[in-house]
């Protein structure tokens, strides 16, 4: 009986206790840590009145909820900017509907249980922008500033348990000049906006007086071995004795390796140094082994029997430079990266849970990327967390942009500080692979170079680089003598990327940029390829649902509603879309073609939301696919392992053999053995027309490794015709394509019927004699907008001095184009045509159906034409402003298109709907 009551008793005390502890769960409440998430109180402080006032001894009425910003909460000024204007403001970038800049109040009452007594507190605050002071029962504790790591602080008035007053004030107004125009992407409200409050954990934690402050991880992969180097801190006014334990943990939890050892820890900091072998079956981490270890600390004493415990991961992983090309683990790597610019629409801060990582990360890697730029900010610890358990490799930068570097005592102090701290923070992360020192840097490159330097030593287990590009004189072209590799536009030997040729020379697939990067004597990853802009999306306005509000898709979609054009503004996205996506993937190939390219960094792989509303992705700005192109037609060319080919040009006629080069880059994780590659040419309509293997070889790791040769010729070609060519590693899934165009050597132009003219005069006398009237001016005489082949580079409204037009968009099917084999959009074939055209401005038609419409910038939204039709006079007329009349022996494309209309002008389906009077096209037209 005795033994059934005492049974009971027990089960009822854990029952009790199992409650307690679900209630300190629930509470925030464990052992050693307290959560403060919930409701606190808070108090703007636009006039700066606070300190004066002595607010940490005030209550205030408001409430919010942390971790959370104001404009989470709605609290600040709402915007008074509306989609009715087309103005730079609205355009310039998405809208805070609430927004504060200054200091602001934080309070809430905190609980300290009775075993805290006598230990050393710290508030921890994950994320902060960007001054943080905190009081403790109306006493200062102190200031902290960061925008790149944790805010900590140490709480002695805390020591005593049972119930205080804690009051955070926090400024986050500009504290320092490290950007140009606040464009810096930790603090900008360009893509992260200017918040105030505070994100992430927020957290009492209760130390010992005698701990581990630090743990630090330095791999040495050539050696299988790792340094731990532990920092200890003694608070106390004694030496004390102390035992650490050091365990390492391979991924799958079996113990790699521990060490013991004793030690005195005199007063203040003390560093221990163990070494360890991780024996000669050690796992490397990489893009393709994501193996980490763990390691655990746990330091004890007589006044702490319990001890203090550390815990921290690293990846037995070197990144080096040699030979002027990265290599991982000592394997030649290859940089497929993109940008993230702190682009999160919803919060206007960045994740900091692994959830919303995964999302940017696994995105990525779908697309076949392997690395992020961290465009002047440094990423939470969560995003490293994901980017170690994905294989992926980081590069971090200060959070500075700015064209005076070195010239402020102030702000060298602030970035010193910083970036010793995102060391300290985040350098055990294997992911952490790139350290650069800012964005586009100008000024002093002589404290930028001792700054690089004094990290270098500090922290060894990164590649670094002076600055992520300049456009200073003298630098920029070639890469400073302390940096471990280089980032750049353009060497002093010429472009390394497709933005100073596409428009300047005719489509040639073979080119790569092994003449510029010669001789260079770091590697050199290629700075931010593309900026090629696509149309909004109108459809994306729906999914804004948070904090910012796309009043620039608002105006946009309103302005077109304006012109009649709303109707086509998926068309334009998708167009222009299509078209951006075909010159990302040739600027892809080139650096991967190019021999001694280490990497390329896109910008970008989605869209960035400020600078002009800059839409330059394939993807929106929440990673989501925009219908351009799928993630696994994007790793055909973005992947490890991609099969490519160089031809010369884009177009043929029927005569000529068609001829190229097979080669492959293989950054896989290692050589592939036996591979055979197949290749087939096939038909519009999917039909194969010629196939045929390469031989049997074994590809080694790097690029520039030649196949073989493709040969076939063209005179099975009869009519107009687009190829697709396919060369696949056979039994992979490595498949990349490309198109050619091949036109007949001849073709019967019959102009029976029909006035060729290039006379405006001529052409109207003919209509009002009701003759059919092709006229095609001479492009000098075209009122309009030069013609340019590659789309608005980055954004019309950042970059307004530029052509400004988004490509193509006509009918493929309709009887005008039934000879011109085309898509809907613009590809490599219209390059002659719309280099050599100009792009009339028909706003003043506003029922006329374009059979070649260009698509304006979205700034502007005008009505644009290459080809036209419509009844004039008596008569019917095609208007056309690419020149379709010059050197067509020498031009097929403008040959081929020529005969398509002229055919098409011969037969009963030429109706235009449209009439137009002479004044109307006299505008078009300068004669």
């Amino acid at each position: 009986m005795r033994i059934t009551r005492l049974n009971i008793a027990l089960s009822r005390l854990k029952l009790y206790i199992a409650a307690i502890l679900c209630l300190w769960s629930l509470n925030g409440l464990s052992q050693n840590q307290i959560l403060l998430s919930g409701t606190w109180q808070v108090k703007l402080d636009p006039q700066n009145a606070g300190l004066s006032g002595k607010w940490y001894n005030t209550n205030f009425k408001e409430t919010i909820q942390l971790p959370g910003t104001l404009d989470d909460a709605g609290i600040g000024e709402a915007t008074l900017l509306s989609d009715s204007a087309m103005t730079k403001d609205v355009l310039g970038m998405l809208t805070r509907k609430h927004s504060y800049i200054g200091p602001a109040w934080y309070s809430r009452e905190v609980v300290i249980p009775k075993n805290w007594s006598g230990k050393r507190i710290q508030l921890f605050l994950e994320r902060v922008i960007w001054q943080t002071t905190v009081w403790i029962d109306g006493a200062e504790v102190g200031s902290d500033e960061s925008l790149s790591v944790p805010h900590r602080f140490e709480l002695k008035a805390l020591s005593k348990p049972g119930k205080h007053r804690l009051v955070i004030r926090i400024d986050n107004s500009k504290q320092y000049d490290v950007s140009v125009r606040d464009m810096a992407h930790a603090y900008t409200d360009g893509t992260q906006i200017k918040w105030n409050g505070i994100i992430g954990k927020i957290a009492l934690q209760a130390k010992e007086n005698v701990r581990i402050g630090a743990v630090y991880a330095y791999p040495d992969a050539a050696n299988r071995s790792v340094n731990i180097r532990t920092v200890l801190i003694n608070q106390l006014t004694k030496t004390a004795e102390g035992k650490v334990s050091v365990q390492i943990f391979r991924r799958n939890g079996s113990l790699a390796a521990s060490q013991k050892a004793t030690i005195h820890i005199p007063e203040g900091e003390t560093k221990k140094e163990l070494q360890f072998s991780l024996g000669k079956d050690a796992a490397f981490w990489d893009e393709f082994n994501r193996n980490l270890y763990t390691v655990k600390v746990q330091l004890t004493t007589p006044g702490s029997p319990a001890g203090d415990k550390y815990t921290t991961s690293f990846g037995l992983r070197s990144v080096t430079g040699n030979n002027g090309e990265i290599q991982v683990n000592g394997r030649r790597a290859f940089m497929r990266g993109t940008l993230e610019c702190n682009i999160f629409p919803l919060t206007g801060y960045p994740p900091m849970n692994k959830q919303g990582w995964l999302k940017v990360f696994n995105t990525a890697r779908e697309y076949g990327l392997n690395h992020l730029r961290f465009h002047s900010w440094c990423p939470p610890e969560a995003a490293f967390n994901v980017a170690d358990s994905l294989g992926f490799y980081l590069q971090i930068e200060l959070p500075f942009w700015n064209s005076n570097a070195g010239k402020d005592a102030k702000v060298n102090s602030f970035l010193e500080r910083e970036a010793r701290r995102i060391s300290d923070e985040y350098g055990n992360h294997p992911s952490f692979c790139f350290w650069s020192m800012g964005n586009e840097l100008e000024g002093d490159f002589n404290w930028i170079d001792t700054l690089l330097k004094t990290l270098k030593g500090y922290d060894p287990r990164h590649l670094y680089t002076t600055t992520t590009f300049s456009f200073q004189k003298d630098h920029g072209r070639w890469p400073e003598k302390a940096d471990d590799f280089f980032i750049t536009q353009y060497t002093t030997k010429g472009w390394v990327r497709g933005q100073g040729i596409f428009n300047s020379y005719p489509p040639d697939f073979s080119t790569d940029y092994s003449a510029a990067v010669e001789g260079l004597p770091v590697p050199v990853i290629t700075h931010e390829i593309g900026q090629y802009s696509v149309y909004p999306n109108i459809d994306e306005i729906k999914k804004y649902t948070g904090v910012l509000d796309p009043l620039n898709f608002k105006a946009i979609r309103n302005d077109l509603q304006k012109k009649g054009m709303l109707s086509l503004a998926r068309y334009f996205m998708l167009a222009s879309g299509k078209f951006s996506a075909n010159l990302y993937k040739e600027e892809i190939e080139r650096s991967l073609k190019t021999k001694g390219m280490s990497g390329f960094q896109l910008l970008d792989l989605h869209d960035f939301p400020g600078q002009g509303t800059a839409l330059v992705g394939v993807l929106d700005a929440f990673w989501d696919s925009k219908g351009l192109v799928t993630a696994k037609e994007h790793r055909a060319y973005c992947s490890p392992v991609v099969p490519l080919i160089r031809f010369p040009k884009a177009t043929y006629i029927n005569t000529e053999m068609f001829s190229a080069d097979a080669e492959i880059a293989n950054f896989s994780s290692g050589a592939l053995k036996n591979m055979v590659m197949t290749w087939n040419v096939k038909s519009s309509k999917g039909q194969v027309l010629f196939k045929g293997d390469l031989n049997k070889q074994e590809i080694p790791v790097g690029n520039g490794l030649g196949l073989g040769r493709i040969e076939f010729p063209l005179n099975q070609v009869g009519k107009a015709e687009q190829l697709t060519i396919e060369l696949q590693v056979k039994g992979t899934e490595y498949k990349n394509s490309w198109r050619i165009w091949v036109y007949p050597h001849q073709v019967d132009i019959d102009e029976k019927g029909i006035v060729v003219t290039r006379s405006f005069s001529e052409a109207m006398q003919n209509l009002k004699e009701g003759r059919t009237v092709l006229l095609n001016p001479d492009i000098s005489k075209i009122k309009g907008v030069e013609g340019r082949f590659a789309p608005v580079f980055w954004s019309p409204l950042h970059f307004p001095d530029q052509p400004g037009t988004m490509g193509i968009l006509c009918d493929p099917a309709h009887p005008a184009l039934r000879d011109f084999p085309t898509d809907f959009y613009c590809d490599w074939q219209w390059w002659d045509l719309i280099t050599s055209s100009k792009s009339m401005v028909i706003d003043s038609v506003a029922t006329l159906n374009p059979l070649v419409r260009v698509i304006d910038n979205f700034h502007k939204n005008r009505k644009m034409a290459n080809i036209i039709e419509a009844k004039a006079g008596k008569g019917k007329l095609i208007l056309a402003s690419v020149d379709i009349s010059s050197d067509l022996e020498k031009r097929p494309a403008a040959r081929q298109l020529r005969y398509s209309l002229l055919r098409y002008m011969n037969s009963k389906d030429f109706a235009p709907a449209v009439e137009l009077t002479e004044k109307q096209l006299e505008y078009l037209i300068k004669e």
